[in-house]
């Protein structure tokens, strides 16, 4: 019953029987049939049906809550008492300055607490990550906040918030970052990517038109071509350039600075599983956050 379960509220989720079925692994006709012996177990219609489609009625959208909480003590009922008694793999996605940030103290920290977890570090841009989770190719995810709302059973939360600042080459000369934005070319954080979109943002917000000498999503990336002396550029304080920052002049935007938020990624029923929490609390204690 609790397959049956699954496959309804990812019905209830996905708004088709063939969505659902995609979702899942299973054809729209196994999909139907865990559904009819749903209802039928029941003894209530869970859908109404006109020909070959189904809609959700009062009666399914009651359930919809019941079947979570039983799926959440279902889960419940398997949580290991400790880290020791975890065995089996978790996915996690990350994009570069998570990578190179974060994630190794997170992991190492992870590795004490349930040392029989095999972990499988999964690189990506913030957009296919969150892709790939919603997907159920990842477990979850540690990407730049999106600006616009997640899926419905998808949960983000904020677990570090990164300023940006204006970098140059060191033979430019001022203080004054708006001026700079105005007179040199411009290293553009690529404006496909979301972090890039805060960068878009704020030229748009102070009124400024760039010349633009290249556009790349690659932060490390950028800095070296600042310090090369192609332009300046607009980046968050993260990634491996900040052991670097001798070779490139940091300017702070002061009133006017902005941040990108990093957020932890996973399905709602995440929140509930013990070993998602684990390295919930590692990624925290890792950042210093909460």
């Amino acid at each position: 019953m609790i397959r049956e379960l699954k496959t309804f509220i990812c019905v209830a989720q996905r708004g088709t029987f063939a969505a659902a079925g995609q979702q899942v692994g299973l054809t729209q006709s196994a999909v139907s049939a865990q559904i009819k012996s749903l209802e039928q177990t029941l003894g209530v219609r869970l859908f109404d049906r006109t020909g070959r489609a189904a809609t959700i009625n009062a009666a399914g959208q009651r359930a919809i809550p019941l079947a979570e909480e039983i799926l959440r003590l279902f889960e419940r009922m398997g949580a290991a008492d400790s880290g020791n008694d975890f065995h089996g793999s978790l996915r996690i996605g990350a994009i570069g300055t998570v990578q190179t940030g974060i994630l190794p103290q997170a992991l190492v920290a992870l590795r004490k607490q349930a040392p029989f977890i095999e972990t499988h570090l999964v690189p990506g841009v913030s957009l296919n990550l969150l892709s790939q989770v919603d997907a159920g190719e990842l477990d979850l995810a540690i990407m730049i906040k999106p600006p616009f709302a997640l899926p419905k059973d998808l949960h983000a939360e904020v677990i570090a918030r990164e300023a940006f600042v204006l970098i140059a080459a060191k033979n430019v000369s001022g203080d004054d970052p708006l001026a700079i934005l105005a007179q040199q070319p411009f290293v553009r954080y690529d404006r496909g990517s979301f972090g890039g979109r805060l960068v878009t943002q704020f030229l748009k917000e102070q009124k400024l038109h760039v010349r633009q000498a290249l556009e790349l999503d690659e932060l490390d990336a950028i800095v070296k071509m600042v310090g090369s002396g192609l332009g300046v550029a607009l980046v968050p304080r993260a990634g491996l350039w900040l052991e670097h920052s001798a070779d490139v002049r940091v300017l702070e935007l002061h009133e006017l600075t902005f941040f990108r938020e990093i957020v932890l990624v996973s399905k709602y029923r995440q929140k509930h599983s013990a070993l998602f929490n684990i390295f919930r609390s590692c990624v925290l204690e890792a950042g210093d956050v909460g």
